[in-house]
């Protein structure tokens, strides 16, 4: 296989990225149509891909709404040929359906393999064929470029081959700007899907071949890897690899593996990555994997210490990934595996600078917290520095001194909170949508009393241990943004009462607002 792969480098690839039509098939996912509207804009603006699968045809008034809004702004900015709907052979309903949203572009889902066509149509493929080339012809008399899906096509390459090569023999011959080869099931492995894109491409080289990949195998990747082998220069992608069933290729890994592999090129910004997949997982409520690779959390983050001191002496822990490229910073993970190198640079980063034997004393004691499975981030790092040496340079500004949070049914909940402030208390009432939300709502009302900005909440995460005990410790974890992102947690019994403690720590953190020196006068002795 190897040797008849054919010469790839330097050349550029296209990308139809499906996250708001395939995508939005992952169980639970459904986008509105402004969730949509902003995905799209970025895809298109931002991340730059070639074209954008939008919708399903016939499918719901809310997937038309959401299609004609993007079909509007795609006009306005020149983009309406490079946004795609899935239509179906279903006597022209789907044109019309896509005309009427504004549509130019439809992916029409034809039958790849003889099953299908024989056991779920009931017809012969003449038949088949016939009723694909109306829908063609009457998509062309409305002003729509199509392209077909060849749905099942990788069980047809296996199963029915003679079928497939007669359904692209004839397509090949209509008004078809692409055929796209599905593996709608997820089944092929890297060697079938070199062999059988190779052989479409040697049989048809006049016709433009997109691929599909499926993750049922956790192959998609490397399918799509060979399918580029093979010569097809145009593969479809989800964002964080949403999708039906195990999901799609996801985009990240894809535009790496293009590029640092395959030493191709595509229009991609690849730095713009890492914001879509933020984004996409904020409208999906589909959380990334931390050890996504390239989009997840911790991905670009040494935990163990002899890698940190790798990085220091002469970057030995780099590869080619590095997370500056796709809008991402390198960071040391504070935990029992950081030696003393992690925690160095964590200090580095905060101006903080201590003697060897202050730093031999700060390591042992996130290596205790490590052990009690408290996690340790770069922001509560002053504290415990402080703690270690005994400084009395960091107080508690701000403290809670009492509060009361209270909801009842059929009403709204509402938090009375009395916090202190360098000594001077203030007191507020508010109601809000639930019991944490009336508690910040009513921190707010403070913070404009006082002139203070407060940051944005980000992401609110709520961890308890398995086992089902309802007095289990419960773990919140928020992130916060002001002119940078950073988390803060609480431990408690109670949910909204370890969200509180996160809360007050975060006000601290941002209270002091570390300066380098900050600790020179009395660490360094």
């Amino acid at each position: 296989m190897t040797g008849n792969t054919i010469q790839i480098e330097g050349k550029k690839l296209a990308i139809l990225d499906t996250t708001l039509r395939d995508g939005e098939q992952t169980t639970g996912v459904s986008f509105s149509d402004r969730e949509k509207l902003s995905m799209a804009k970025v895809l298109l603006e931002d991340v730059r891909i070639d074209r954008i699968e939008i919708a399903s045809a016939r499918v719901s008034e809310g997937e038309f709404k959401g299609a004609q809004r993007i079909l509007e702004w795609a006009a306005e900015k020149g983009h309406l040929n490079k946004v795609e709907i899935l239509g179906f052979v279903d006597d022209n309903i789907s044109v019309h359906w896509i005309a009427d949203a504004g549509g130019k572009v439809m992916n029409l889902l034809c039958k790849g393999s003889l099953k299908h066509v024989t056991g779920q149509l009931r017809k012969t493929p003449e038949q088949h064929l016939n009723d694909i080339k109306n829908v063609i012809t009457h998509a062309e008399n409305k002003g729509i470029a199509v392209n077909v899906y060849l749905e099942d096509w990788s069980n047809g390459m296996r199963d029915s081959k003679e079928y497939v090569h007669f359904m692209i023999k004839n397509l090949s011959r209509e008004k078809v700007n692409r055929i796209m080869l599905p593996d709608t099931l997820g089944i092929l492995d890297p060697d079938e899907t070199y062999d059988f894109c190779r052989e479409m491409i040697e049989s048809y080289p006049e016709v433009d071949f997109d691929f599909h990949a499926h993750n049922d195998y956790d192959l998609a990747i490397a399918n799509v890897f060979h399918a580029i082998k093979a010569g097809i220069r145009c593969v479809h992608t989800t964002v964080n690899g949403l999708g039906e069933r195990a999901g799609n290729a996801p985009l990240s890994s894809v535009i790496a593996t293009i590029k640092d592999h395959l030493k191709m090129e595509t229009h991609v910004n690849e730095s713009q990555l890492n914001k879509v997949s933020k984004l996409v997982e904020s409208f999906s409520g589909i959380r990334i994997p931390t050890n996504k690779p390239l989009i997840g959390e911790f991905v670009f983050t040494q935990c163990s210490g002899i890698h940190a001191d790798g990085d220091s002496k002469n970057n030995l822990y780099f590869n080619d990934l590095l997370p500056e490229r796709f809008g991402r910073i390198r960071q040391y993970a504070l935990g029992k595996t950081s030696g003393k190198a992690n925690i160095k640079k964590n200090l580095e980063e905060l101006g903080i600078e201590l003697d060897p034997e202050s730093l031999k004393k700060v390591t042992r004691r996130i290596i205790e917290l490590g052990d009690k499975k408290e996690t340790v981030s770069s922001d509560e790092l002053p504290y415990i520095v402080a703690d270690v040496l005994k400084n009395d340079i960091i107080e508690q500004n701000i403290r809670v001194v009492n509060y009361s949070v209270t909801h009842t049914m059929g009403l709204r909940p509402v938090a009375n909170v009395c916090l202190e402030v360098k000594g001077k208390t203030f007191e507020e009432i508010s109601d809000g949508d639930g019991q944490y939300d009336a508690f910040v709502k009513a921190l707010r009302k403070i913070y404009k009393r006082l002139g203070k900005t407060f940051p944005k909440l980000v992401d609110y995460v709520v961890t308890i241990p398995p086992g089902g005990k309802t007095d289990a410790l419960v773990e919140t974890v928020i992130t916060w943004r002001d002119h940078r992102e950073f988390k803060t947690k609480g431990l408690d019994p109670d949910q909204n009462a370890a969200a509180i403690k996160a809360t007050i720590r975060m006000l601290n953190i941002i209270e002091h607002d570390f300066k380098p020196g900050f600790f020179d006068k009395t660490s360094k002795k």
